[in-house]
């Protein structure tokens, strides 16, 4: 491997690894899956980590063991698109080593929880916890549009406005004016 080469894999390594430390949302489209959804995770350890798929936790489609992942990186400051990479998924094992230190984690960042001091049980018996860890690969940067359609969903938009709304917006300024 060429220094270039191999300056330029180090450089990669190293964007994915602080931008998803400091991101709280990664956009995450596995390889079966049709969009990519947002989803709350911690780093640790080379990798994303992710808890899903259970009772009041966030789904996880098309996010099987040992299939892939493509995995966006928002930057914290605008929310705009940093880093795009390749993601190999994997699914420790309940109680292994590696799936307590993932829950470790994730414990310490999950807010909202109804149940903080049985969430692991609850995860292990319930839940999914994933690991995706990049495979060295980031995409370039995109050369058109991202715009997708929205996911199809029950919420709907706001009703119109009144008609006659604008009237006594208009009624109560004009009482405001000092005379």
């Amino acid at each position: 491997m060429t220094s270039e080469l191999l300056g330029q894999a180090l450089f990669d390594g190293a964007l994915i690894e602080e931008a998803s430390k400091k991101s709280g949302l990664v956009w995450v489209r596995g390889a079966s899956a049709p969009a990519a959804r947002p989803l709350w995770h911690v780093w640790h350890e080379g990798a994303v980590c992710l808890v899903g798929d259970g009772p009041g936790e966030q789904p996880l489609p098309g996010l099987t063991d040992g299939g892939s992942a493509e995995v966006t990186v928002r930057g914290k400051d605008k929310g705009g698109r940093l880093v795009t990479w390749q993601a190999t998924v994997s699914e420790p094992a309940p109680g292994s080593p590696e799936w307590e230190a993932a829950v470790a984690e994730l414990k310490g960042k999950r807010l909202n929880a109804p149940d903080s001091e049985e969430m692991p049980a609850r995860w292990a018996r319930e839940c999914r916890v994933l690991r995706l860890t990049p495979t060295g690969s980031v995409a370039p940067p995109p050369t058109g549009s991202l715009a997708e359609r929205p996911l199809p969903t029950p919420a709907t938009t706001r009703e119109p406005v009144p008609a006659a709304l604008p009237r006594l917006l208009t009624k109560r300024r004009k009482r405001k004016q000092p005379k």
